[in-house]
């Protein structure tokens, strides 16, 4: 009995040391870090913030969502794209993180230690995903300005799908960081596929105004189904395009799958970097 007992407190104690300890460490170095260049807030909101205002008073009621009541304007169709484009812009300052860690030779020290490569995965991208949930989820106070109501539950849904959100863009650019050798090649990378993927995800126009070959892309591009999610769950039956979206159900459902894939992708890219650096 004493034995066993032994082994399970050894067995529990190598899992905190292997996975949760590097987890938290770097989950809470990720915050620290946000803490200490307070810039970044700037630049991951003011930007979406210029876009929303200047953008949608610009276009104002020379564009109208194809809605039944003819009533929405396009700040309030604009107001989950930028929320997404939040979300968007935070993740992907944070995986430059990634590429100052290993030039630091952070990186290194983290890779050589006794700790699960799963670990330093899951600790840098919930560093990531949790200020973009921070700052994302801040804008939803915005939603009455436009007009939309919010109740507990809206909330509290609305608060999930931004966490997965922010946690699959997080995996998505780890995974990206991770690959890249320099800041500059990967800001590169970031805005050839990132902003087309913001822009063709039903953020600015509807798929249905489109053409056909562009609603195809809108149709594949994951970020569609996560800002669908978003859209049904602050807007009523009727308003805001929902005729035009995929079901509330299939987007969880693709939201889901997109998460789990790209962040077993952040796991293999991990393994198969390591080796061949070993190698």
């Amino acid at each position: 009995m004493r034995a066993g007992s032994c082994y399970d407190f050894c067995g529990a104690r190598n899992f905190t040391m292997s996975l949760l300890l590097p987890v938290g460490t770097l989950w809470w170095r990720e915050l620290v870090r946000f803490y200490r260049q307070r810039g970044r807030l700037l630049g991951a909101l003011g930007m979406p913030l210029i876009f929303w205002i200047f953008i949608g008073s610009g276009i104002g009621a020379s564009f109208q969502p194809p809605v039944s009541d003819g009533g929405v304007n396009y700040l309030e169709y604009f107001y989950p794209g930028t929320m997404i484009m939040i979300v968007l812009f935070t993740s992907i300052f944070s995986s430059i993180s990634v590429i100052e860690d290993r030039r630091e030779g952070f990186l290194l020290s983290v890779l050589v230690a006794p700790v699960s490569r799963s670990g330093v995965v899951l600790g840098k991208v919930l560093g990531g995903a949790t200020l973009a949930f921070v700052q994302g989820f801040l804008f939803v106070a915005a939603a009455p300005l436009v007009g939309i109501p919010l109740n507990p539950y809206k909330i509290l849904v609305l608060a999930g799908i931004l966490f997965v959100t922010a946690f699959s863009l997080a995996a998505l650019g780890f995974v990206f960081a991770w690959r890249s050798d320099s800041t500059q090649g990967f800001h590169a990378v970031m805005n050839v596929l990132l902003f087309p993927m913001w822009v063709l995800s039903g953020a600015i126009f509807p798929s249905s105004g489109a053409a056909a070959w562009v609603g195809w892309i809108m149709k594949v591009n994951p970020l569609t189904y996560e800002l669908a999610a978003i859209r049904h769950v602050l807007y009523e039956p009727g308003r805001a395009g929902l005729g035009d979206l995929p079901s509330f159900s299939f987007s969880l459902l693709m939201t889901g799958l997109f998460t789990l894939g790209v962040f077993s992708i952040s796991f293999l890219v991990v393994r198969r970097r390591t080796v061949r650096s070993l190698g």
